[in-house]
């Protein structure tokens, strides 16, 4: 065969261990091209030795490494053939290089460093292979490198995760160590739905935790939930049963108070609602909406009754309008006479003017302070000349006021009867007159006393 009709590229005699060519590592996943290396051919002569026969032999250091044999080739093919097996392990740590700085796994690359240190190890190539280790040393610590901070980064993340996680924890068992009796329930409730969904969106979010620090985080997490949710159910079921409680104890009040709106006996009934509000305001509190109708019920009851008492004292007070019309005129009958000058004839006019007031009976309420307030005025002008004509007479003359003072006390005692007539009777309305006028009558004797001391 003439040189002409040689191929291209030379073929490798038959197999021997030191010329079976290495296969090519194939990229772990698909990146952009790099471009190929390519070594110079003078320069890689420095690194091989070829025998006229075309054995090929690798210089490495101190080394001498037969890589193989290209028979029926010169020595540059030969030497040519070799050096691209040296660029092709070099092209594949450019590439390996460049994946380096994507997004690839680092286990991927891991294994195919190894695949390439294994081609490096068998030598079976030309080329400076300290320049070759070199490369491939600078790709594994690369590599270190980017697991280490890979890693903290991951590390990093988890531990946020963590402790988001120990925030809605602590959160969590923070509302669970509420006083049941002093928890705001409605908006506690919320706030435990909230960081619920909030651990959910942590957990979707961020790495996964290792499966112990997982069951551990949530074992903490379901227990102030359960914890929270236990004493929920059993404070409104405390609660549900003081209700009940409260509402048996204002139901019965109700009833007592239903059947009393209708009586009549106003003085007697007005003490007993009277009891009953202080019984009802001593009563267990009910939830707002029944305590709200329960006391509408029985304030309802309370006004049947008030309402009617009412209707009855303005009735009557309508009768004592002609009471009063008289009392006066009996007054101003009496402001004729005074000044008072003469005792005899003061003391006459006043017996007279007590007889009269007795006869005409009670004035309406609104009234009886004022009409007691006039009469009083007369007393104190009488007492007034009694202790003046004292002053001007002998002694013996204070025997003189002991009439009025025999009839006041007659007065007061027949008042004093009435008034515990009265009060056996339950008239709230006699009690009420018996008490006015014994208390007007007690003011007149312990002036008509003070005059005769």
């Amino acid at each position: 065969m003439t040189p002409s009709q040689q191929p291209d590229v030379p073929k490798p005699a038959a197999p021997k261990p030191s010329s079976v060519t290495p296969a090519k590592v194939a990229p772990a996943a698909p990146v952009a091209p790099a471009p190929a290396y390519t070594s110079n051919l003078t320069e890689a002569q420095q690194f091989t030795e070829i025998s006229e026969e075309g054995v090929v032999t690798l210089l490495d250091g101190n080394d001498k490494v037969e890589v193989g044999q290209v028979p029926e080739a010169s020595k540059d093919d030969a030497l040519a053939y070799f050096v691209r097996k040296y660029d092709d392990v070099m092209t594949q740590l450019l590439l390996l290089k460049q994946r380096l700085e994507t997004d690839a796994a680092n286990k991927e690359l891991e294994k195919t460093l190894a695949q390439i240190d294994a081609v490096i190890d068998q030598r079976q190539m030309v080329g400076d292979m300290a320049k070759l280790r070199e490369q491939a040393e600078t790709l594994r610590s690369a590599l270190v490198e980017r697991q280490a901070q890979q890693q903290a980064q991951r590390d990093k993340a988890l531990a946020e995760q963590q402790s988001a996680r120990e925030e809605i924890i602590a959160q969590a068992e923070e509302i669970s160590a509420q006083d049941p009796a002093k928890t705001q329930w409605k908006q506690s409730t919320a706030k435990m739905r909230e960081l619920f969904d909030q651990w959910q969106t942590v957990q979707k979010a961020g790495p996964r935790l290792p499966r112990a620090t997982e069951d551990a985080l949530w074992k903490r997490f379901r227990s102030a939930r359960n914890t929270f949710e236990k004493n929920r159910r059993a404070f409104f079921s405390q609660l549900d049963a003081r209700n009940a409680e409260a509402k048996k104890v204002k139901e019965e009040l109700i009833t007592r108070a239903e059947a009393l709106q209708n009586s009549t006996e106003w003085g007697p009934t007005t003490l007993k609602y009277r009891d009953l509000m202080n019984e009802w305001k001593q009563s267990p509190r009910a939830s707002r909406k029944d305590d709200d109708a329960l006391w509408a019920r029985f304030r309802g009851a309370q006004d049947v009754f008030f309402k009617a008492r009412d209707a009855a004292n303005a009735e009557v007070d309508r009768e004592y309008e002609a009471n009063l019309a008289t009392k006066e005129q009996i007054l101003k009958d009496a402001q004729q006479h005074l000044p008072f000058t003469d005792v005899e004839s003061a003391r006459s006019v006043m017996k007279d003017l007590r007889t009269r007031w007795e006869a005409a009976g009670r004035v309406p309420r609104k009234d009886m302070s004022r009409m007691e307030t006039e009469i009083g005025k007369f007393e104190r002008a009488l007492t007034d000349l009694e202790e003046e004509h004292w002053r001007r007479s002998d002694p013996e003359t204070k025997a003189r006021t002991t009439s009025a003072q025999a009839q006041l006390e007659d007065a007061i005692a027949q008042l004093e009867t009435d008034l515990a007539d009265a009060e056996q009777a339950g008239d709230q309305q006699k009690i009420d007159a018996a008490k006015e006028a014994l208390e007007a009558r007690r003011q007149w004797l312990q002036v008509v006393q003070a005059a005769s001391e």
